[in-house]
């Protein structure tokens, strides 16, 4: 789990903040007004796969937020990436299950399918594919003989699908690029990040770690024409300047890296992001965060990224877009107040459904995370807010599943 210059509209902000030796923090540059909430749906924290496997063996048995593991089937839990399907459902990734390699072994890696039904303010839970790996593909020992794969195998955190109907997902334990079909099979080995290593990395031998836990590949951008992917590190490799993150391009037809790359800098070296999706060749919307939760909660921000860095300082301009600790609520949609906040530890997907709209979902860290009441498991929450500008996206892009 991601435990984890703005140019805006003709209103300019000035700088900055926090410096530390070789870099300076951004700050609000620019911005557009307060997004509206439009619609409200959750998926209740202890919702399971039904008939599949125990869970949570190495949890412990300690309540937490009043939940007593282990489970008798799957949680569906841990949204830490969206696809939006032509249907009105969408595929949610399940990340690597409890928060670590150690004790999630007994969490099967899944994509989940879900419908929201914003009318009676539910999610519906309509199927899934669990991850494997058939053919042998992962170079390493996996946890199940029958190669299944888990929590202990990969943290998942990232997912995009191409015109085939192939999974592209980015992983944080090497971090690494995993190919899966339809079905969930693994097609190739898993592609490394060259000279970029986890702890976690079951490849790296006597190479020391140069990127901390649960800082790997945490958004994943793919280009409008399908053909390159843009993974976005949610920790900043050793030695680069602090609260820098390398993005990263990617090949689809060779499935290689081209060398090329972007810097994305965080508001504060504290923050990590939580998703990043493409809006058309050169820009983004990116998720960023703070740790907090519930009371603690202040930074939770969707920002307008540009590669083109206009005004040359090596870094992608960013423009914010909607601040979800602030959003507008006129019509108290979900039974909030005027001002609806969104202030979970993770909040880690974002699609956008049209060029005004869209869809947030937070990582409830189940059972661990109580952002929304405190002492009880946070929810998967669904919402939809409306955009105070037209993100003027590339019709590919809108047009995409």
């Amino acid at each position: 789990m991601g435990m984890i210059k703005r140019v805006g509209m003709g209103v300019a902000v000035a700088a900055l903040a926090i410096t530390v030796p070789g870099v300076a923090f951004a700050t609000d540059r620019g911005t557009w007004d307060r997004a509206e909430l439009l619609k409200f749906a959750a998926l209740p924290a202890e919702t399971f796969v039904p008939g599949s496997e125990p869970a949570g063996s190495l949890l412990g048995g300690t309540p937490t937020n009043g939940v007593v593991p282990p489970f008798a089937d799957q949680p569906v839990q841990g949204f830490s990436g969206v696809l939006r399907n032509s249907d009105g459902t969408f595929d949610v990734l399940s990340d690597n299950g409890f928060g670590n390699k150690a004790n999630s072994a007994d969490f099967l890696l899944r994509i989940q399918r879900v419908g929201p039904d914003f009318d009676s303010g539910e999610v519906d839970l309509l199927g899934g594919i669990t991850l494997t790996d058939p053919d042998g593909k992962v170079p390493f020992p996996l946890t199940r003989p029958d190669r299944v794969l888990t929590g202990s195998d990969f943290d998942v955190e990232s997912i995009s699908r191409t015109a085939d109907g192939t999974y592209w997902i980015g992983d944080e334990f090497g971090p690494w690029l995993l190919h899966f079909d339809r079905a969930g099979r693994l097609l190739a080995a898993p592609v490394p990040l060259p000279g970029v290593f986890a702890p976690e990395n079951a490849t790296r031998g006597g190479t020391a770690a140069n990127l901390n836990s649960s800082k790997g590949f945490e958004g994943m951008a793919q280009s409008p024409d399908g053909r390159t992917l843009y993974p976005l590190l949610e920790g900043t490799v050793a030695g680069d300047a602090p609260g820098t993150l390398r993005f990263n391009e990617f090949d689809i037809a060779t499935n290689a890296y081209t060398g090329r790359r972007w810097t994305y800098l965080l508001d504060a070296p504290g923050n990590a992001i939580g998703d990043a999706i493409a809006v058309d060749k050169d820009r983004f919307l990116i998720i960023e965060r703070d740790n907090g939760e519930g009371a603690t909660a202040k930074v939770k921000k969707i920002y307008l990224a540009d590669r083109r860095d206009r005004n040359r300082d090596g870094q992608l301009d960013k423009t914010l877009v909607a601040d979800l600790m602030d959003i507008a609520n006129p019509k108290r949609v979900g039974g909030f107040g005027k001002t609806f906040t969104f202030p979970f530890q993770t909040i880690e997907d974002v699609v956008i459904l049209d060029d005004r709209t869209l869809a947030v979902l937070n990582d409830n860290n189940f059972p661990s995370s109580n952002g929304r009441t405190p002492g009880q498991p946070d929810d998967n929450e669904f919402i939809v807010i409306k955009l105070d500008h037209d993100l003027d996206a590339d019709k590919r892009v809108l047009r995409r599943y």
